[in-house]
């Protein structure tokens, strides 16, 4: 090619997916914005799934990051909002899919192993929570921090949050507040803790078919309590309460006795949108008594009100459009949240529900 042609640009796969011997790899490969999770992501796994599944020759699956920060930061938010702006069917088809996903995840009858070094947030936690095996590298990073761009603990991980010892799961997600690998390990949100430099050792392996059980066990490394778990006391103390009211209170009462954790965690959720800290608080309480399913079918309920509503695009605006970090949030503050404003959002959409295959379904159509 002389100076005077036209340079080929190849632009590289959103998703690599590779056959490896036994094992099928789905590698995340939008580095430059941390796996930013989309629609097109979506619909590769998603197609991809039940053809692993009716393979006899593959053992098992791995998710893997091409990025050193992260496994994914999350849903691509910025595209999702501007979607919602342009053509608010487009988005909730979008939101249809990526639970979908979710749940095929949870249903899939062959092991995976998510492989995760670095931020896993908001999709990422989705993609990971119904693997069979979740790695935690040395730079592992999770949270849910939803509640600061005015959305909800989605892709299922209420359900997670909920089942985890009461109330840390509440307190996770209504803080938004990224946990280690340490304080993974000790919820099990992370099965094993191995450094990042035995990662291409066990995908070989895994290629190889040699049994993953025994394999990782012999790697996993026993962490030290994590911040998290010496903090178990006062996260008991004030977010047992039965309201958000009353955590609240609990707080700012612990506050004004001079107690710094309380301050931070009040500092902490004034940061978040209100109305998301409402809608979450009662999201996780509810699914202590709900399925994988059915909390997914409840996350797309709240998630196409949020989509109309303000709070959600501004959060994005001010987090990661303007970056300017001044939401303005409406209502300002939740003591100016009724209940019937909240119970609003979790009213059946009748014939727009999300549609979801039961268990025995999923089973049957062998994915």
């Amino acid at each position: 090619m002389n100076e005077h042609q036209a340079h080929i640009v190849t632009e590289e796969p959103k998703i690599e997916v590779l056959r490896s011997g036994a094992l099928q790899k789905f590698t995340l490969n939008r580095p430059h914005v941390l796996n930013a999770f989309d629609d097109e992501m979506c619909t590769i796994i998603s197609s991809e799934i039940p053809r692993v599944a009716r393979n006899a020759d593959v053992y098992i699956g791995a998710i893997l990051s091409s990025s050193p920060r992260a496994f994914c930061a999350g849903g691509d938010v910025l595209k999702l909002t501007s979607e919602a702006k342009r053509d608010i069917e487009s988005a909730k088809t979008y939101l249809r899919n990526e639970y979908s996903l979710n749940w095929l995840l949870e249903c899939f009858s062959k092991p995976v192993v998510s492989f995760i070094n670095g931020a896993c947030m908001g999709s990422g936690a989705g993609l990971t929570a119904y693997n069979t095996h979740r790695i935690a590298g040395e730079n592992y990073k999770w949270a849910m921090p939803e509640t600061k761009i005015g959305l909800f603990p989605d892709v299922g991980i209420a359900k997670v949050l909920a089942r985890l010892p009461w109330p840390i799961g509440l307190y996770l997600g209504l803080t938004g507040r990224a946990i280690g690998r340490a304080d993974a390990q000790w919820l099990k949100l992370a099965t094993h803790c191995i450094p990042s430099a035995h990662f291409p050792e066990i995908l070989t392996k895994l290629a190889d078919a040699e049994p993953v059980d025994p394999m990782l066990d012999g790697l996993n490394e026993i962490q030290e309590a994590g911040p998290l778990q010496k903090e178990a006391g006062p996260i008991q103390d004030h977010f047992s309460r039965d309201t958000l009211a009353e955590i609240f209170g609990s707080l700012t009462a612990a506050e004004a006795a001079g107690s710094e954790w309380a301050k931070t965690a009040v500092a902490d959720l004034r940061k978040c949108s209100p109305l998301s800290l409402a809608i979450t608080d009662r999201h996780i309480r509810s699914a202590r008594s709900l399925d994988i399913r059915e909390t997914l079918i409840q996350d797309y309920r709240l998630a196409v009100r949020c989509l109309g509503d303000h709070d959600f695009a501004e959060g994005v605006r001010a987090a990661l459009r303007d970056k300017d970090g001044r939401p303005i949030w409406r209502p300002a503050r939740f003591e100016e949240i009724s209940s019937e404003l909240v119970d609003s959002y979790f009213t059946s959409l009748g014939e727009q529900e999300l549609d979801l295959p039961a268990r025995t379904e999923m089973q049957a159509a062998r994915v």
